[in-house]
């Protein structure tokens, strides 16, 4: 029988389920808080309810619900293992479709697969990875219910505090921890958008990783041509909020470029046909070439569309700074200070440094670590031999060894995993060329993550197959047998005009015939049966320009 203050506290835990706000007194900061209000879960249960429900199962805790953590979430096998999903989006978004949402081309409901459904088999927790304890298998997580940056993906402006002031904004209004145990870890946190901490451009650039990235940009791109059509607007002015920069000549900087040429060729010479003649669309890149992943018969198929399409293509151009404000030209001093404020000042170097009005500028220059990578799991840890697979020259005492370390790779920062996909440790005092320890239960896949001695990409096709892979060998219980292995399924990219670019493994394809298989590839890879019909009526039924 429960004691009277037994019965007190599950009547308080109980009041801040209903309760719109967290309790502060059933949080605490510890990694042994025995019950827990866990923020978002599913059945908006407890800790000590997930204990309760686990039976003889595995605790498998991923973190994260991007492509790697999403695919193995719906495929381990819920008899075997209690799935818990720990994300601070409640939602997988289909990322390659970010680019026609950002345009209207298609809604923002057909890039989303929620993360809790009535068939889905795991709990899901919204909040973000905080700390982890690796010798008692426990994660330190943050709730982020009331988070209003939940749904776009940041960058870091700089180390220092007063250079990133978005930064301390979200600090100041971090939500309540819990803690909770696992039996298996999987660090499937992605990565953020690389600014290489260029001055101006985590506050000012448009980025193009999630679903509130595509309302931004698609809301300022139609506040720019309305603006534009003011009447009160000068020539001058109208140049620039009409001039579109996208730093970055990968897929995605591509796609979105060929979508923003769509939308002005189509839609908008239509809709405001006094307008189109100050359009510019430039895409600029610090190499010499856009679309390296491209052979050169691809490449320069793109690079004649462009030309023909008026899209400017602008190679070894570095961005030096980004700041809000169109620059001084003649026939806009007398406009009002917001309506300067409107746009932004590029300044480029190419050879001479020179400065350009813009009305928008969407940044994709690469990815950069996940600040979970790059903070808890960046410090030394002392873990009992019992968590470890040791080298043959390392001590295997039970009191454990000191000065453990994730190894991550120089360049980019991601978590190395051996072919298994788990996490390589290095010792203090180990300075041979292979890893001290491998985690045992710890995966990393992902974004966040590479395997040693591999070159894969950093894309959606490789975290998927991780994860399917990872997810086929824990259900069956065989993770030492025959290591992963990636096998590209080619690449492929829309550039504009109905035409796109299809490389596979024997072939290569572009124009209307590839741009025929790319649609079709994005459609039945599409997880819902719901947006595989809802994105063919959207293609049929034109684009939405409606701004809210």
């Amino acid at each position: 029988m429960s004691s009277p203050m037994a019965r007190r506290t599950m009547n308080n835990c109980t009041r801040s389920i209903v309760d719109s706000s967290l309790s502060k007194s059933l949080t605490r900061p510890s990694l042994h808080a025995p019950c827990q209000f866990v923020a978002g879960q599913r059945r908006c249960i407890t800790i000590k309810q997930l204990e309760a429900a686990k039976n003889d199962r595995e605790r498998v805790v991923i973190l994260g619900s991007g492509w790697a953590g999403y695919n193995l979430a719906r495929s381990l096998n819920p008899k075997k293992f209690q799935t818990v999903v720990v994300s601070p989006r409640s939602y997988f978004v289909f990322t390659p479709l970010l680019a026609s949402t950002s345009v209207g081309t298609l809604e923002f409901r057909t890039a989303l697969e929620p993360v809790r459904s009535r068939s889905s088999k795991y709990d899901y927790i919204q909040g973000r990875a905080d700390g982890v304890d690796f010798g008692r298998k426990e994660i330190m997580v943050r709730e982020t219910v009331r988070d209003p940056n939940q749904g776009l993906l940041s960058t870091r402006a700089g180390e220092k505090k007063d250079e990133r002031p978005l930064e301390m904004q979200i600090e100041a209004s971090r939500g309540e921890l819990f803690s909770m145990s696992y039996d298996k870890l999987v660090v499937s946190v992605g990565s953020y958008s690389q600014t290489f901490g260029i001055p101006g451009v985590k506050e000012n650039a448009y980025f193009l990783k999630d679903v509130q990235d595509a309302r931004k940009i698609r809301n300022k791109l139609l506040s720019c041509f309305e603006t534009a059509a003011l009447p009160t607007t000068p020539k001058a002015l109208k140049k620039q909020l009409l001039n579109f920069a996208i730093v970055g000549g990968g897929p995605t900087g591509i796609e979105f470029s060929g979508e923003l040429q769509d939308i002005v060729k189509d839609d908008m010479a239509r809709l405001y046909p006094h307008l189109t003649e100050h359009v510019q669309i430039t895409v600029y890149d610090v190499a010499d070439k856009i679309l390296p992943m491209f052979d050169e018969t691809l490449h320069d198929y793109a690079v004649e569309h462009f030309a023909r399409e008026g899209v400017t293509l602008k190679t070894n151009h570095s961005i030096r700074e980004l700041r809000r404000g169109f620059p001084r030209r003649e026939g806009t001093e007398d406009l009002n200070d917001d309506v300067k404020a409107s746009g932004y000042t590029l300044k480029l170097q190419n050879g001479e440094e020179s400065e350009i009005g813009c009305g928008i500028v969407v940044w994709s220059t690469g990815l950069m670590s996940n600040p979970f990578i790059q903070k808890a799991l960046s410090s030394s840890f002392t873990a009992p031999a019992s968590c470890l697979r040791l080298s043959d020259d390392i001590d295997a005492s039970p009191d454990g060894v000191a000065d453990w370390k994730v190894q991550r790779h120089p360049r980019t920062g991601s978590v190395i995993t051996d072919d298994f996909l788990r996490v390589q440790l290095d010792a203090g005092d180990h300075h041979e060329d292979r890893p001290a320890a491998i985690l045992r239960d710890v995966y990393a896949l992902g974004d966040c993550a590479a395997i040693e001695g591999t070159t894969d990409p950093a894309t959606a096709q490789v975290a998927t197959q991780k994860a399917k892979w990872l997810a086929k060998k824990l259900n069956k219980g065989d993770i030492n047998t025959r290591g992963f292995s990636f096998a590209s399924q080619g690449v492929m990219a829309y550039i504009g005009g109905y035409r796109a670019l299809v490389q596979m493994n024997q072939a290569s394809l572009s124009g209307r015939t590839a741009w025929l298989l790319w649609r079709g590839a994005y459609l039945t890879k599409s997880i819902s049966w719901r947006n595989r019909i809802l994105i063919p009526m959207y293609w049929a039924f034109g684009r939405d320009i409606s701004r809210f």
